[in-house]
Order: structure tokens, then C-alpha cells, then sequence
């Protein structure tokens, strides 16, 4: 089968063998945003040569402005309530193939407003079978909208989300912070001693709007270099995130990209809070569980 994790800013497909194992995968920047709202033509270019008759897919193409919308699932929820979720799609460009969309996952805080997640939950799925014990275990998978769920069972409790990167890019883009800034420093160069100083920062008196002004003090008065700001705003926005939702956790999974996992492995250090990553093909593998569980594969 083909497992394809479709978001709003990449693609990402794994060609998977009877077991669930990754034979190949492909990557490509042709998320929704870069679709135009024509997502069949996408999907056949991408998988040209890929013959599989079997596509599972999970992520933002199954929200309302995807593909096709499929409903969420509410929090708590298993693999057995995620895959009966799962909805199948017609394309006329794919003859012969069957094409499902997982759903996503809700989750409504008591007295507090709903959370959604879409794509996420197929990673969580895939790192099922990797813990030990019934749990509860934390897990993080940070992005542009950080999730912070809870799996307790088998099963995914609850969630709490952060926008860490999306309020990241914001500030440094379109506030007078980013003014100071080597903008290209903060796409490519990671500042170790700016980043563990933001985060400390993080942790003293004022809160967060507060603490943000001073990555701007501290560019006025030399305390860091231009290159050294966006760093040092990462580990302020880090540490904030950690705050909140690391509170009291002694041990958390992170699932991500080595680069973004190697920021929140070192931010959680220094509160002391052990973390074990995981890479992002854990979406494969709970696209491929959700498969069996619906009797796509053997």
C-alpha cells in the first residue's frame, strides 16, 4: 500500500511492503497551499510509478478545505474508532485504485475551548506499539501548531496545542522584533547559548509579552548579535510552550524532524525532562494499522 501524510505546506508519501516496513518514500513542497484547491492531478504526479492499488492518507487533505472532508473523531480515541472514521474518495485519474482518508482527532478540555488535529494522529498511532507500558505517557509533536497529547491505554486521551511556529514566523516577519534580525540566520544557523538563554528567560518573572520585548532590548544593547536574535526568540517561544503543557511531566516523546526535535530535546533538558524522539515515517506506520484494522490489507 501507499501511505501518504498530505499537510498544508508538504507532501510526504511511503511506499509501504506487506508488513508496514518503508520500501520508498518521496517528499515534495505540494501541500494544500500549493494545490489551488485541485488535489486529484497532485496525487497522481506524485505517485507516478508507484503502482500500489491501496492509498491511505492522513493530514489537512481531509479538512473542509482538502480533498474531501472527513468528520473528526472525538477524543478519547483508539485505533478501532480512528479507522471506522476513515472515508474512501473516488479519482477517475486512478483507475483501479482504492483511496482513503483518515480522520482527524477533537478533544474538548473541560471548560475549555474544542482542540482539532489532522495528520498528527497517524503519528500517534504509529508510536503506539513502540511504548512501554499502559501509560499515561506525554507526547509532543512540535510544527507550526505544537501538539502536546496524552496516550493512556492504547489510546489517545486528550490534546492541547501551541502556536509556537506560526507566532515564530509572525514576529519575525511582521513585528518591529524582527528589525534587529539576520532573518536568514533564523532559516539556517541555530545559536546554542542565545536559544538556552531564551528559555531560561522563559522561566523568570514578567510572562510571556514581557519576555518578548526584550529580544529587541537585548539587540539595542549588544547583548546578542543579529544572528544570535531569532535563536534567542525560539527558546523564549520553547520555553513559554514548555511551561504550559511539559508541566509535571517527567519523561516526553517527540516526534519530528531531527532539527526541530534537537531544539525541544535541549529545552526540556534544562528543565529537567528526559525526552525520547521519534522520527516523522511513525505516520506510515499508523496509516498502515488503520489499514489493517479496516481490512484494506492482510
Amino acid at each position: 500500500m501507499i501511505a501518504v501524510d498530505w499537510g498544508t505546506s508538504s507532501f510526504r508519501a511511503y511506499r509501504l511492503d506487506a508488513d508496514g516496513s518503508v520500501l520508498e518514500q518521496r517528499s515534495a513542497a505540494a501541500g494544500l497551499l500549493a494545490c489551488g484547491g485541485v488535489f486529484e492531478p497532485v496525487l497522481t504526479e506524485q505517485l507516478s510509478g508507484w503502482p500500489d492499488e491501496l492509498i491511505v492518507m492522513a493530514g489537512m487533505i481531509g479538512s473542509r478545505s482538502g480533498w474531501h472532508e472527513v468528520p473528526y473523531v472525538a477524543c478519547p480515541a483508539g485505533l478501532g474508532d480512528i479507522a471506522a472514521g476513515m472515508s474512501e474518495v473516488a479519482a477517475s485519474s486512478l483507475p483501479g485504485r482504492r483511496i482513503f482518508i483518515a480522520p482527524g482527532l477533537s478533544h474538548r478540555p473541560a471548560g475549555g475551548a474544542p482542540e482539532v488535529m489532522r495528520g498528527e494522529e497517524a503519528q500517534l498511532l504509529g508510536l503506539l506499539g513502540e511504548l512501554r507500558g499502559g501509560g499515561p505517557h506525554t507526547v509532543c509533536l512540535p510544527g507550526t501548531h505544537s501538539k502536546w497529547a496524552s496516550v493512556n491505554e492504547g489510546r489517545i486521551s486528550a490534546f492541547h496545542t501551541a502556536m509556537t511556529g506560526e507566532l515564530y514566523a509572525v514576529l519575525q516577519q511582521h513585528s518591529l522584533l524582527g528589525a534587529l534580525m539576520d532573518r536568514e540566520a533564523g532559516t539556517s544557523v541555530h545559536d546554542a547559548p542565545a536559544f538556552e538563554l531564551g528559555v531560561q528567560t522563559s522561566a523568570a518573572a514578567g510572562g510571556l509579552l514581557n519576555h518578548l520585548f526584550s529580544v529587541r532590548t537585548r539587540g539595542l544593547f549588544g547583548e546578542l548579535t543579529a544572528a544570535q536574535l531569532p535563536s534567542y526568540l525560539s527558546g523564549l517561544l520553547i520555553g513559554h510552550e514548555l511551561q504550559g503543557l511539559a508541566a509535571g511531566a517527567e519523561r516526553v516523546h517527540l516526534i519530528g524532524s531531527a532539527a526541530l526535535l534537537s531544539k525541544y530535546r535541549s529545552a526540556l533538558a534544562l528543565r529537567g525532562i528526559t525526552a525520547q524522539a521519534h522520527g516523522e515515517a511513525l505516520a506510515a506506520r499508523g496509516l498502515h494499522q488503520l489499514a489493517h484494522v479496516r481490512a484494506l490489507v492482510a
